[in-house]
């Protein structure tokens, strides 16, 4: 299926590794031109850009930036729009996702994770939905959240699951305002991947999180970008407001 991607741009907020790395290659495979924002790692990062470019012939940028910092963000669609000409995409991908009790979670851990995790997407939000008004134009925000957002955690990641909750409930207000505008915004919801940030967790308790999975097994993040990209295309041009449930079958809502 064509995903008439060719020639679009899109930002992937914590585009450098794991699920943002994935959504960034299927992205570039279908066409896309992709902001790969970045805040760690700059030295793969710049290699990763040069790879996806050289082998899918679109052209990646990356660029630094801090999703909770507003300068940070206007610096990257500035210079986004002065490369490209236009944006069309938003994928909010970008997270933490640190293992704490709440009886042992310090109020700066819990005001970290909701900062990048909800505020980081509001702010980036904002500001590509005033840039697609301004020019009149329509577009795709796509956020990730996570299937802890409709089951909680038992497993010291409360301050993750209720910052990943409001985004849901982000995505839904957004999607009911900007709909007049032609501009969709959806959330996909994961599950278990293999990703660098879930690689302790699964040493540890891969078993036990096999068993919440009626699909049995782990999911390769590149499963998921899939249906971020489906969700950017024009194929997805009636669907707003809604998550997309993406964990084996662990949410089955």
């Amino acid at each position: 299926m064509d995903f008439n991607l060719k020639g679009k741009t899109a930002i992937v907020t914590g585009g450098g590794s794991g699920l943002g790395a994935a959504i960034c290659e299927v992205l570039t495979q279908e066409g896309a031109n992709v902001i790969i924002n970045y805040i760690v790692d700059e030295a793969n990062v710049f290699k990763y850009s040069d790879y996806l470019s050289e082998k899918y012939g679109t052209r990646c940028i990356p660029l630094y930036g801090d999703i909770t910092n507003a300068r940070d963000i206007d610096n990257i669609i500035e210079r986004a729009d002065d490369f490209y000409g236009r944006i069309d995409i938003l994928v909010n991908n970008a997270g933490v996702w640190p293992t704490r009790y709440v009886k042992d979670m310090s109020d700066e851990e819990w005001n970290r994770v909701i900062e990048i995790n909800l505020t980081g997407t509001f702010m980036f939000s904002k500001r590509l939905v005033n840039y697609l008004l301004n020019r009149k134009a329509r577009g795709k925000i796509i956020n990730i959240v996570s299937q802890a957002a409709f089951h909680g955690s038992t497993s010291g990641h409360a301050h993750y699951a209720a910052a990943k909750g409001g985004v849901v409930t982000f995505t839904v207000s957004l999607a009911r305002e900007v709909a007049p505008h032609g501009i969709n915004v959806t959330a996909v919801a994961p599950g278990m991947m293999r990703t660098p940030m879930n690689k302790d967790a699964l040493a540890e308790r891969e078993e036990e999180y096999l068993k919440r999975i009626p699909l049995g097994r782990i999911a390769d993040p590149r499963e998921v970008a899939y249906t971020v990209a489906f969700l950017a295309s024009d194929k997805a041009d009636y669907i707003t407001g809604a998550t997309i449930d993406v964990t084996g079958g662990m949410l089955m809502r």
